[in-house]
């Protein structure tokens, strides 16, 4: 259509905003979507917001709403090489829905955030398919979300995806390092691989050495691209497991920073963790990045989880049965080291 002039119509369309592309998107995920549902939702008819029922909290004495919100970072850009979409949606909730197990949350509901440079209905579906699935093995409700088209500033098959959750605690239940004392245990829980921390320095690697993609290093069983987009390991539910088994003082997510850091965020000004190295045979994947990149053990050490996702921290006399439980959970995990007296520092010997 133009206008009489010969100039084409303005429009959003032209602008490069499908409107049809996504409300078919949200067609294709809607049954996906409903997988997640929990008791508590309420629908919306107007569809803005998303409803939770509060009287849920009513069994509480003191309830405190944990939140937490982030993002996939640069693993996204794997995703979009190797054009698999659904992997980074279970990424996102294992990076928001285990950051609120920490302080022993019960994850409650959850929302997401797409950006993107064109909606490709299949793909935006397939990306929210995989929030929502991984919202089901979290226990907690996709509630609401939004896809934003951005053309101009990202190219076509560009995105980037975010997303915040919402859980609950008894006030006093809630776990971290006041409660931490010398001769606690430290439970190691293993990784499902990289998680969603160090993707940058991946990228580096990639780009500098004869590493691709496509590789398939003989040490890995599969291609890297395939090992490498490896989703996250979701813990939330073991860890309430583990917390109503009783004795559980603390955990840490591995993330960022990597296992000594994090765990250093666990404890108190007046206790150390001593970890020993030699508890656990770093996975393939991580020696594989180690070696055709060069990459000092100190570096390792701050980037990458190395094998560890979660760590738990319980005293002394449950130690075994913790393992026991985490074991029938299907949860591989170790005795990774201990809690002695020392100035709020974890060392990884």
């Amino acid at each position: 259509m133009t206008r009489p002039t010969g100039r084409p119509v303005t429009s959003y369309e032209a602008a490069g905003v499908d409107i049809a592309a996504g409300e078919r998107a949200v067609e294709l995920m809607k049954s996906r979507v409903a997988r997640s549902r929990r008791p508590e939702v309420v629908d919306d008819a107007s569809g803005f917001a998303g409803l939770f029922d509060a009287s849920a909290f009513l069994r509480y004495k003191r309830p405190l709403l944990a939140t937490s919100t982030d993002g996939v970072g640069t693993k996204v850009d794997l995703a979009r090489r190797l054009g698999i979409y659904d992997t980074v949606g279970h990424d996102l909730v294992g990076m928001v829905i285990d950051d609120l197990a920490v302080c022993g949350a019960e994850p409650l509901f959850m929302t997401d955030y797409i950006a993107c440079g064109k909606v490709v209905p299949e793909r935006i579906a397939d990306i929210v398919g995989g929030i929502a699935d991984a919202c089901a093995l979290a226990g907690c409700a996709l509630v609401g979300g939004e896809t934003a088209e951005h053309p101009g500033l990202l190219e076509a098959d560009e995105f980037d995806i975010a997303g915040a959750g919402t859980g609950v605690v008894e006030a006093d239940e809630l776990l971290g390092p006041d409660r931490v004392r010398a001769g606690d245990a430290v439970i190691a829980m293993a990784s499902s691989g990289i998680h969603s921390n160090g993707y940058s320095l991946v990228r580096h690697i990639l780009a500098t050495t004869e590493l691709e993609l496509e590789s398939e290093p003989g040490e890995l069983d599969r291609p890297l691209g395939e090992e490498l987009l490896t989703p996250t390991r979701i813990y939330a539910q073991d860890c309430l497991a583990l917390t109503r088994a009783g004795g559980v003082r603390a955990f840490a997510h591995i993330t960022g920073g990597g296992l000594a850091a994090n765990l250093a965020r666990s404890l108190p000004p007046t206790a150390d963790a001593v970890l020993d190295r030699s508890s656990w045979e770093v996975p393939a994947l991580f020696r594989v990045l180690q070696r055709h990149g060069d990459v000092p053990q100190a570096e390792m050490d701050k980037t990458f989880n190395l094998g560890v996702g979660m760590a738990a921290i319980v005293a002394p006399d449950t130690a075994d049965a913790a393992l026991r439980l985490l074991a029938d959970r299907g949860v591989p995990a170790w005795h990774l080291g201990e809690i002695t007296a020392g100035t709020g520092s974890a060392v990884l010997g």
